[in-house]
């Protein structure tokens, strides 16, 4: 059994992260670590756990030393507190932004505050097991990127790596208000949220850098919180290399893809469901990419939807472990979303 520990398992992440692990058969939770909550049954902030674990949350001075280590902490608070993460736990998955960057300037500019622990940053491994699985094998330090860069990077890598488009790329995100967190302020009150389509990152979103980062194409970001709950979705536009056509992309995708039990090709000629919708992936591990062309077209229009509290974080966290403790990489991720929901 591999004995797992959340820290911040309070949170909408570290819910999700409780989720899983508990359902997974071969994890033992041994840590639900709250700086606030020490004492109070999990089940009491997180309702769907009801009879499913006794856990009790603890606190940081009660942290076992596990196999992982799971930190779904705020960043700035994630990389002063690294050093003690690292000796508390053979491998630690980090959820916050703190070691998603690798250039301290570039952390600097999106995050607005020098980076801590610099000496760090290059010591972690992307938890993107569609990319990096080989590395994630023997990797004790895992940055798992964020929601909409993980959308991002899934759905634009494979036609950059392959020299299908050039120039900048253009991003719109979409994303649901449990994407700002369980202890968000008053612009997520349901009175404000309700009906909105408002645009709180109009330029250089944080994900953006990570995009660009995967791709090695400048990216322009731009965020809209919507009304839903949970899911993510981006539409990505591209300027064509030339001569690509509709069946290149396609047949990128379909290679790059064709063997990965979490990403999808989802791009249909007609049908209510041809292009990825983040609704039908809640609580579901899979990222689903599309893609649309006009005839003689010189851009494509890429589609990319994942549940951002799973595939966007927490299951995409467990699939890290999986890889690295050479488990069966769907193990415990299996739930496959709700129709209709």
């Amino acid at each position: 059994m591999i004995r797992a520990a959340v820290v911040g398992a309070a949170g909408y992440i570290g819910g999700e992260l409780l989720r899983l692990l508990v359902g997974h058969p071969q994890v033992e939770l041994v840590n639900a670590v709250s700086r606030t909550l020490r004492g109070r049954p999990v089940d009491s902030v997180h309702p769907n756990l009801r009879g499913r674990t006794r856990l009790t949350f603890s606190s940081y001075d009660q942290l076992v030393r596990s196999d992982v280590l799971f930190l779904a902490t705020p960043h700035r608070e994630t990389m002063r507190r690294m050093p003690e993460y690292l000796a508390s736990a053979r491998v630690v998955i980090d959820l916050s932004g703190d070691f998603r960057l690798p250039d301290t300037d570039v952390y600097q500019d999106y995050y607005g505050t020098p980076h801590e622990a610099p000496g760090l940053l290059g010591t972690f491994v992307q938890g993107i097991p569609e990319l990096h699985r080989e590395r994630l094998r023997t990797a004790d330090r895992i940055s798992v990127p964020g929601c909409m860069a993980t959308a991002g990077i899934l759905s634009l890598v494979p036609l950059a790596r392959d020299g299908l488009i050039r120039g900048d790329i253009t991003v719109d995100a979409r994303t649901g208000s449990s994407g700002s967190g369980a202890k968000a302020g008053s612009e997520n009150l349901h009175a404000e949220r309700s009906g909105a389509l408002r645009v709180f990152a109009p330029t250089r979103h944080r994900h953006e850098a990570e995009i660009a980062q995967a791709t090695g194409h400048t990216v322009r970001m731009t965020a809209t919180g919507v009304e839903a709950v949970r899911g993510v979705q981006l539409l990505c536009r591209a300027p064509l290399a030339e001569g690509v056509d509709e069946r290149a992309v396609r047949s990128t995708y379909r290679t790059a893809y064709a063997d990965e039990p979490f990403v999808r090709i989802v791009a249909a000629r007609r049908g209510m469901h041809r292009f990825p919708d983040a609704k039908i992936l809640s609580g579901s591990n899979f990222c689903d990419v599309g893609f649309a062309l006009d005839r003689g077209a010189s851009t494509v229009t890429v589609i990319a939807a994942l549940d951002n509290l799973v595939k966007g974080g927490a299951g995409n966290a467990v699939q890290c472990m999986n890889v690295r403790f050479g488990e069966p990489e769907a193990l415990g991720l299996e739930f496959t979303g709700l129709h209709p929901n």
